[in-house]
């Protein structure tokens, strides 16, 4: 029977990991978990608080927003960061409960790590420094994870020369996938020829780039947030959640990035799958209207801006977004997903897509969905 792998769970960091795994010399650099004075945690860096680090109940986002009123209130924490069950953050224990989940296989994605990347980018060294600490926890998860437990690293094109390093390091330790801002890059599209190399690296140490929901610069002005009290994750961020990735997409296929590196794949996972259905016949029609309009095509490309997206990219649908109708539209570029264990994720996702959807909801049916196109972006096919 093929594998079940959920292609997006989410491990907790331990309070010290960055300084733990960070050369001692930059330690004061690094991303803390503090508790306040009610024994509400928080993520940190040089003592700014920069947003809450709770302890979530799947399916329970309620349970969040309880938690986040009694400490405008200025009650004590009814729960501790510390009191979170062990299999959230322990690689063994996680892998003793993936079978409760119903799935074999889980790629793990950071927690607090989804917070702290646009405040702590402020200082690129520091951003390096947290980075490359999470990257080494990374390794020593994939080390536990004896195959079944995929953690992403996370990286910033911002220097390249220390992307190849940790992409080096994260494929020696068995890391396939590592997660990066789907965003410009010091004021340069990601199409910009001064980044191609990038991409090239990716390919060569055979690391596959993944977008995922987190603290990036916004593809909007930040204007267009203010007067919200929530500052990393605002009604419109959530609004417009899939901007990002369908402009990142988009970017690197009308400028042909996606045509010179062929071997390049690319996941996009938490931001939203509904809109690919409706996207890719636009980005397609807009490319071509702009060619017609002008007398001559942007970039020269063999094929239509959404074959490459289709060919070259996988994307997470939850089971209420109806992969299985999506796939008609957009192709079968789908993956099951949890968001385990935050609170708008689920513990139960196989029974999810089995009641929500039809003609695709179980393994047997939708070998794609629950296999195939994450094991592809973990290059199993090399």
């Amino acid at each position: 029977m093929t594998a079940l792998i959920d292609a997006d769970q989410h491990l907790f960091e331990a309070r010290e990991l960055w300084a733990q795994y960070a050369p001692s010399a930059d330690r004061d650099v690094c991303v803390r978990i503090v508790d306040d004075d009610q024994g509400f945690g928080w993520v940190t860096w040089k003592g700014e608080r920069i947003y809450p680090a709770e302890v979530f109940q799947p399916g329970d986002v309620d349970g969040t927003g309880h938690g986040r009123q009694r400490n405008r209130d200025g009650a004590r924490a009814d729960v501790n960061y510390d009191d979170a069950p062990r299999h959230y953050s322990d690689p063994a224990a996680r892998l003793a409960h993936l079978d409760l989940l119903g799935v074999d296989e889980a790629v793990l994605f950071p927690n607090a790590g989804l917070v702290w990347e646009r405040v702590v980018g402020r200082d690129l060294h520091a951003l390096e420094v947290n980075m490359a600490a999470y990257n080494r926890w990374a390794v020593d998860v994939a080390d536990q994870g004896g195959g079944r437990l995929h953690p992403v690293g996370h990286v910033t094109l911002r220097n390249l020369a220390w992307l190849e390093r940790e992409l080096a390091a994260l494929s020696r330790g068995g890391v396939r996938l590592a997660m990066m801002a789907p965003a410009p890059v010091d004021g340069k599209a990601l199409h910009d020829p001064g980044l191609d190399r990038a991409w090239s690296l990716f390919v060569d140490y055979g690391v596959t780039p993944v977008f995922h929901v987190s603290n990036f610069e916004r593809p909007f002005a930040d204007e267009w947030y203010s007067g919200d009290f929530d500052t990393v994750d605002p009604v419109l961020q959530t609004s417009f959640i899939w901007i990002a990735p369908a402009l990142a997409l988009s970017d690197l296929a009308i400028h042909g990035v996606f045509a010179r590196h062929p071997a390049l794949r690319i996941g996009v996972m938490e931001l939203s799958a509904a809109w690919t259905a409706h996207f890719l016949p636009s980005l397609d029609g807009s490319f071509d209207f702009h060619r017609r309009q002008n007398g001559r095509a942007l970039t020269d490309l063999p094929e239509r801006p959404s074959d490459y997206i289709r060919r070259q990219v996988r994307v997470a649908a939850f089971a209420y977004e109806r992969p299985d109708l999506l796939r008609e539209r957009a192709g079968d570029l789908f993956m099951m997903c949890s968001d385990y264990p935050h609170g708008e994720g689920t513990a139960t996702p196989v029974d999810d897509y089995r009641n929500q959807c039809t003609g695709g909801g179980v393994p047997e049916q939708a070998p794609e969905l629950f296999n195939h196109n994450i094991a592809w972006l973990l290059r199993r096919d090399q």
